[in-house]
Protein backbone atom coordinates (compact mmCIF):
# COMPACT_ATOMS: atom_id res chain seq x y z
CA UNK A 1 0.00 0.00 0.00
CA UNK A 2 1.29 3.43 -0.94
CA UNK A 3 0.32 6.46 1.16
CA UNK A 4 0.94 10.11 0.32
CA UNK A 5 1.11 12.49 3.30
CA UNK A 6 0.90 16.22 2.60
CA UNK A 7 1.99 19.05 4.91
CA UNK A 8 3.66 22.10 3.37
CA UNK A 9 4.03 24.51 6.34
CA UNK A 10 4.62 25.93 8.93
CA UNK A 11 7.95 24.60 10.19
CA UNK A 12 6.68 23.82 13.69
CA UNK A 13 3.60 22.04 12.35
CA UNK A 14 5.71 19.94 9.98
CA UNK A 15 7.97 19.07 12.93
CA UNK A 16 4.94 17.90 14.90
CA UNK A 17 4.17 15.39 12.14
CA UNK A 18 7.49 13.59 12.63
CA UNK A 19 6.64 11.53 15.76
CA UNK A 20 3.34 10.43 14.23
CA UNK A 21 4.72 9.49 10.81
CA UNK A 22 7.69 7.71 12.36
CA UNK A 23 5.33 5.71 14.59
CA UNK A 24 2.96 4.97 11.69
CA UNK A 25 5.82 3.64 9.58
CA UNK A 26 7.11 1.36 12.35
CA UNK A 27 3.69 0.06 13.35
CA UNK A 28 2.57 -0.53 9.75
CA UNK A 29 5.61 -1.84 7.84
CA UNK A 30 3.30 -2.87 4.98
CA UNK A 31 2.90 0.83 4.15
CA UNK A 32 5.15 2.75 1.78
CA UNK A 33 4.83 6.35 2.91
CA UNK A 34 5.80 9.44 0.92
CA UNK A 35 5.99 12.72 2.86
CA UNK A 36 5.36 15.71 0.59
CA UNK A 37 6.57 19.01 2.01
CA UNK A 38 8.87 21.95 1.35
CA UNK A 39 12.45 21.07 0.45
CA UNK A 40 14.16 22.69 3.42
CA UNK A 41 12.45 20.49 6.06
CA UNK A 42 13.99 17.27 4.72
CA UNK A 43 16.58 16.95 7.55
CA UNK A 44 13.75 16.22 10.01
CA UNK A 45 12.90 13.09 7.99
CA UNK A 46 16.45 11.91 7.31
CA UNK A 47 16.39 9.20 10.00
CA UNK A 48 12.94 7.77 9.27
CA UNK A 49 12.31 4.03 8.82
CA UNK A 50 13.09 2.62 5.36
CA UNK A 51 9.42 2.65 4.34
CA UNK A 52 9.29 6.47 4.47
CA UNK A 53 10.40 8.59 1.53
CA UNK A 54 10.64 12.37 1.64
CA UNK A 55 9.66 14.32 -1.47
CA UNK A 56 10.51 18.01 -1.40
CA UNK A 57 8.63 20.50 -3.53
CA UNK A 58 9.16 24.16 -4.42
CA UNK A 59 5.63 25.55 -4.46
CA UNK A 60 6.73 28.53 -6.56
CA UNK A 61 7.06 26.04 -9.41
CA UNK A 62 3.40 25.04 -9.09
CA UNK A 63 1.39 28.24 -8.83
CA UNK A 64 -2.34 28.36 -9.44
CA UNK A 65 -4.70 25.55 -10.33
CA UNK A 66 -2.71 24.75 -13.47
CA UNK A 67 0.49 24.41 -11.50
CA UNK A 68 -1.16 22.19 -8.90
CA UNK A 69 -2.56 20.01 -11.66
CA UNK A 70 0.98 19.56 -13.00
CA UNK A 71 2.09 18.58 -9.50
CA UNK A 72 -0.82 16.14 -9.27
CA UNK A 73 0.13 14.52 -12.58
CA UNK A 74 3.68 14.05 -11.31
CA UNK A 75 2.45 12.51 -8.06
CA UNK A 76 -0.09 10.31 -9.84
CA UNK A 77 2.75 8.42 -11.50
CA UNK A 78 3.58 6.96 -8.07
CA UNK A 79 0.20 5.15 -7.99
CA UNK A 80 -0.76 6.08 -4.43
CA UNK A 81 -3.57 4.14 -2.80
CA UNK A 82 -4.52 6.89 -0.37
CA UNK A 83 -3.78 10.52 0.49
CA UNK A 84 -3.50 11.94 4.01
CA UNK A 85 -3.87 15.73 3.99
CA UNK A 86 -2.60 16.90 7.38
CA UNK A 87 -2.58 20.56 6.30
CA UNK A 88 -6.05 21.28 4.84
CA UNK A 89 -5.41 24.60 3.11
CA UNK A 90 -6.52 25.72 -0.36
CA UNK A 91 -3.55 24.09 -2.12
CA UNK A 92 -4.05 20.74 -0.46
CA UNK A 93 -7.83 20.86 -0.94
CA UNK A 94 -7.27 21.28 -4.69
CA UNK A 95 -4.78 18.40 -4.76
CA UNK A 96 -7.27 16.25 -2.84
CA UNK A 97 -9.93 17.07 -5.42
CA UNK A 98 -7.68 15.92 -8.26
CA UNK A 99 -6.94 12.66 -6.45
CA UNK A 100 -10.65 12.16 -5.76
CA UNK A 101 -11.42 12.58 -9.47
CA UNK A 102 -8.80 9.90 -10.12
CA UNK A 103 -10.59 7.54 -7.73
CA UNK A 104 -8.01 7.75 -4.92
CA UNK A 105 -9.38 8.01 -1.40
CA UNK A 106 -8.24 10.69 1.00
CA UNK A 107 -8.73 12.05 4.50
CA UNK A 108 -7.88 15.43 5.98
CA UNK A 109 -7.16 16.97 9.35
CA UNK A 110 -9.85 18.47 11.56
CA UNK A 111 -8.12 21.56 12.89
CA UNK A 112 -10.79 22.20 15.51
CA UNK A 113 -11.25 25.80 14.41
CA UNK A 114 -14.45 26.43 16.39
CA UNK A 115 -13.07 25.11 19.68
CA UNK A 116 -9.85 27.06 19.19
CA UNK A 117 -11.89 30.19 18.59
CA UNK A 118 -13.80 29.53 21.84
CA UNK A 119 -10.49 29.09 23.68
CA UNK A 120 -9.27 32.51 22.54
CA UNK A 121 -12.37 34.70 22.78
CA UNK A 122 -12.62 37.36 25.48
CA UNK A 123 -16.20 36.56 26.55
CA UNK A 124 -17.50 33.11 27.45
CA UNK A 125 -14.01 31.68 26.98
CA UNK A 126 -13.94 27.86 26.98
CA UNK A 127 -10.65 27.33 28.80
CA UNK A 128 -9.77 23.67 28.41
CA UNK A 129 -7.14 21.39 26.93
CA UNK A 130 -7.83 20.71 23.26
CA UNK A 131 -6.58 17.83 21.15
CA UNK A 132 -2.91 18.04 20.36
CA UNK A 133 -1.75 18.31 16.76
CA UNK A 134 -0.14 14.90 17.25
CA UNK A 135 -3.57 13.39 17.94
CA UNK A 136 -5.20 15.32 15.09
CA UNK A 137 -2.59 13.91 12.69
CA UNK A 138 -3.09 10.40 14.05
CA UNK A 139 -6.86 10.78 13.56
CA UNK A 140 -6.32 11.33 9.82
CA UNK A 141 -4.50 8.01 9.50
CA UNK A 142 -7.17 6.34 11.64
CA UNK A 143 -9.83 7.57 9.18
CA UNK A 144 -7.88 5.90 6.37
CA UNK A 145 -7.79 2.63 8.32
CA UNK A 146 -4.36 2.74 9.97
CA UNK A 147 -4.38 3.04 13.74
CA UNK A 148 -1.23 4.62 15.14
CA UNK A 149 -0.01 5.01 18.71
CA UNK A 150 2.61 7.78 18.60
CA UNK A 151 5.71 6.28 20.27
CA UNK A 152 8.83 8.24 19.56
CA UNK A 153 11.92 9.43 21.41
CA UNK A 154 14.19 11.27 19.00
CA UNK A 155 15.00 11.57 15.31
CA UNK A 156 18.36 10.14 16.39
CA UNK A 157 16.81 7.13 18.09
CA UNK A 158 18.41 6.52 21.48
CA UNK A 159 21.63 8.32 20.50
CA UNK A 160 22.79 11.82 19.61
CA UNK A 161 23.38 13.65 16.36
CA UNK A 162 26.74 13.66 14.57
CA UNK A 163 28.93 16.15 16.48
CA UNK A 164 31.10 16.74 13.41
CA UNK A 165 28.20 18.76 11.99
CA UNK A 166 28.81 21.50 14.58
CA UNK A 167 32.47 20.95 15.47
CA UNK A 168 33.36 24.43 14.24
CA UNK A 169 31.19 25.93 16.99
CA UNK A 170 31.66 23.66 19.99
CA UNK A 171 33.47 20.60 21.30
CA UNK A 172 31.01 17.91 22.42
CA UNK A 173 33.55 16.62 24.96
CA UNK A 174 33.38 19.92 26.86
CA UNK A 175 32.46 19.33 30.49
CA UNK A 176 29.88 22.09 30.85
CA UNK A 177 26.12 22.34 30.97
CA UNK A 178 24.95 23.08 27.46
CA UNK A 179 21.93 25.38 27.44
CA UNK A 180 20.15 26.44 24.27
CA UNK A 181 18.17 29.68 24.15
CA UNK A 182 15.75 30.51 21.32
CA UNK A 183 14.14 33.83 22.39
CA UNK A 184 12.34 34.72 19.16
CA UNK A 185 9.17 33.72 17.31
CA UNK A 186 7.30 34.76 14.20
CA UNK A 187 4.81 37.04 16.01
CA UNK A 188 5.08 39.75 18.68
CA UNK A 189 2.70 37.94 21.03
CA UNK A 190 5.24 35.14 21.42
CA UNK A 191 8.49 37.09 21.89
CA UNK A 192 10.03 37.91 25.29
CA UNK A 193 11.06 41.53 25.87
CA UNK A 194 14.71 41.99 24.90
CA UNK A 195 15.56 43.10 28.45
CA UNK A 196 14.18 39.85 29.93
CA UNK A 197 16.18 37.73 27.50
CA UNK A 198 19.30 39.78 28.26
CA UNK A 199 18.75 39.22 32.00
CA UNK A 200 18.38 35.44 31.51
CA UNK A 201 21.64 35.28 29.57
CA UNK A 202 23.43 37.46 32.12
CA UNK A 203 22.32 35.28 35.02
CA UNK A 204 23.24 32.03 33.29
CA UNK A 205 26.59 33.28 31.97
CA UNK A 206 27.73 34.18 35.50
CA UNK A 207 28.18 30.45 36.11
CA UNK A 208 31.38 29.25 34.45
CA UNK A 209 29.91 25.76 34.29
CA UNK A 210 27.40 26.87 31.64
CA UNK A 211 27.84 27.17 27.88
CA UNK A 212 24.97 29.01 26.20
CA UNK A 213 23.94 28.58 22.56
CA UNK A 214 21.68 31.23 21.01
CA UNK A 215 19.35 30.09 18.22
CA UNK A 216 17.44 32.21 15.73
CA UNK A 217 17.22 33.16 12.08
CA UNK A 218 17.12 36.16 9.83
CA UNK A 219 19.31 39.26 9.76
CA UNK A 220 17.56 41.15 12.56
CA UNK A 221 17.52 38.20 14.94
CA UNK A 222 21.22 37.53 14.31
CA UNK A 223 22.06 41.15 15.08
CA UNK A 224 20.12 41.01 18.37
CA UNK A 225 21.70 37.70 19.35
CA UNK A 226 25.18 39.09 18.67
CA UNK A 227 24.35 42.01 20.96
CA UNK A 228 23.25 39.59 23.67
CA UNK A 229 26.45 37.56 23.33
CA UNK A 230 28.87 40.49 23.16
CA UNK A 231 31.60 40.28 25.77
CA UNK A 232 30.41 36.89 27.08
CA UNK A 233 33.03 34.24 26.39
CA UNK A 234 30.79 31.28 27.14
CA UNK A 235 27.92 32.40 24.89
CA UNK A 236 27.88 31.14 21.28
CA UNK A 237 25.59 32.50 18.59
CA UNK A 238 24.37 29.61 16.43
CA UNK A 239 22.08 31.64 14.15
CA UNK A 240 23.27 31.68 10.56
CA UNK A 241 26.26 29.40 11.19
CA UNK A 242 24.75 25.94 10.74
CA UNK A 243 22.34 24.25 8.37
CA UNK A 244 19.28 22.57 9.84
CA UNK A 245 21.15 19.25 9.99
CA UNK A 246 23.82 20.87 12.16
CA UNK A 247 21.33 22.68 14.39
CA UNK A 248 19.41 19.46 15.03
CA UNK A 249 22.62 17.61 15.84
CA UNK A 250 23.70 20.37 18.23
CA UNK A 251 20.28 20.44 19.91
CA UNK A 252 20.55 16.72 20.63
CA UNK A 253 23.70 17.41 22.68
CA UNK A 254 22.10 20.17 24.79
CA UNK A 255 21.14 19.53 28.39
CA UNK A 256 18.11 21.80 28.04
CA UNK A 257 16.59 24.23 25.56
CA UNK A 258 14.74 27.43 26.49
CA UNK A 259 12.35 28.41 23.72
CA UNK A 260 9.30 30.47 23.03
CA UNK A 261 6.23 28.79 21.52
CA UNK A 262 8.07 28.54 18.21
CA UNK A 263 9.61 26.15 15.70
CA UNK A 264 12.73 25.78 17.85
CA UNK A 265 10.62 24.34 20.68
CA UNK A 266 9.48 21.61 18.29
CA UNK A 267 12.89 21.02 16.70
CA UNK A 268 14.50 20.60 20.11
CA UNK A 269 11.68 18.27 21.20
CA UNK A 270 12.41 16.04 18.20
CA UNK A 271 15.94 15.47 19.51
CA UNK A 272 14.70 14.08 22.84
CA UNK A 273 15.89 16.86 25.16
CA UNK A 274 13.87 18.74 27.82
CA UNK A 275 12.51 22.14 26.80
CA UNK A 276 11.59 25.04 29.06
CA UNK A 277 8.87 26.59 26.90
CA UNK A 278 7.82 30.22 27.38
CA UNK A 279 4.27 31.23 26.47
CA UNK A 280 2.77 34.68 26.01
CA UNK A 281 -0.38 35.31 24.00
CA UNK A 282 -0.66 31.62 23.11
CA UNK A 283 -1.27 28.66 25.43
CA UNK A 284 -0.41 24.93 25.54
CA UNK A 285 -4.15 24.20 25.73
CA UNK A 286 -4.39 24.92 21.97
CA UNK A 287 -2.52 21.65 21.40
CA UNK A 288 0.91 22.84 20.26
CA UNK A 289 3.15 21.81 23.17
CA UNK A 290 6.40 20.19 22.05
CA UNK A 291 6.56 16.40 21.80
CA UNK A 292 6.68 14.75 25.25
CA UNK A 293 7.43 18.05 27.00
CA UNK A 294 6.27 18.42 30.59
CA UNK A 295 3.55 20.88 31.54
CA UNK A 296 5.50 22.01 34.60
CA UNK A 297 8.27 23.23 32.29
CA UNK A 298 5.89 25.64 30.53
CA UNK A 299 6.45 29.17 31.84
CA UNK A 300 3.36 31.36 31.57
CA UNK A 301 1.53 34.20 33.30
CA UNK A 302 -1.88 33.64 34.91
CA UNK A 303 -4.13 36.10 33.11
CA UNK A 304 -7.82 35.77 32.27
CA UNK A 305 -7.22 37.10 28.77
CA UNK A 306 -4.85 34.25 27.87
CA UNK A 307 -4.83 32.83 25.33
CA UNK A 308 -5.96 35.63 23.02
CA UNK A 309 -4.54 34.02 19.90
CA UNK A 310 -3.65 30.60 18.53
CA UNK A 311 -0.59 31.86 16.68
CA UNK A 312 0.30 35.02 18.66
CA UNK A 313 -0.44 37.25 15.68
CA UNK A 314 -3.36 39.26 17.06
CA UNK A 315 -3.00 42.67 18.79
CA UNK A 316 -2.89 42.57 22.59
CA UNK A 317 -6.32 43.23 24.16
CA UNK A 318 -4.62 45.18 26.96
CA UNK A 319 -2.10 46.96 24.73
CA UNK A 320 0.75 46.06 27.10
CA UNK A 321 1.58 42.37 26.44
CA UNK A 322 1.47 41.71 30.16
CA UNK A 323 1.52 37.99 29.35
CA UNK A 324 5.17 38.44 28.36
CA UNK A 325 6.23 41.40 30.50
CA UNK A 326 5.09 39.73 33.73
CA UNK A 327 7.45 36.80 33.17
CA UNK A 328 10.59 37.15 35.28
CA UNK A 329 14.02 36.06 34.11
CA UNK A 330 14.63 34.55 37.55
CA UNK A 331 11.62 32.24 37.15
CA UNK A 332 12.93 30.91 33.84
CA UNK A 333 16.45 30.48 35.21
CA UNK A 334 15.09 28.63 38.25
CA UNK A 335 13.19 26.25 35.98
CA UNK A 336 16.37 25.57 33.98
CA UNK A 337 18.27 24.69 37.14
CA UNK A 338 15.43 22.42 38.29
CA UNK A 339 16.19 20.32 35.18
CA UNK A 340 20.01 20.57 35.24
CA UNK A 341 21.00 21.25 38.86
CA UNK A 342 24.17 23.22 39.56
Amino acid sequence: MKLLVIRFSALGDVAMSVPVIDSLARQHPELNITMLSKVFVEPMFAHMPDNVTFQGVNLDDYKGIGGLYRLFKTLRKEHFDAVADIHDVLRTKILRFFFKMAGIRSAHIDKGRSEKKALCRTKDKRFRQLKTSFQRYADVFETLGWHVEPRFHSIFGTGKGDDSLFSGLADSSEKKRWIGIAPFAAHTGKVLPFETTSDIISQLSQDEGNHLFLFGGGTQEKELLNRLAKGKEQVTVVAGKLKMTGELALMSHLDVMVSMDSANMHLASLTGIPVVSVWGATHPYAGFMGWKQKEENAIQATLDCRPCSIFGNKPCHRDDYACLRQLAASEIVARIYSIIPR
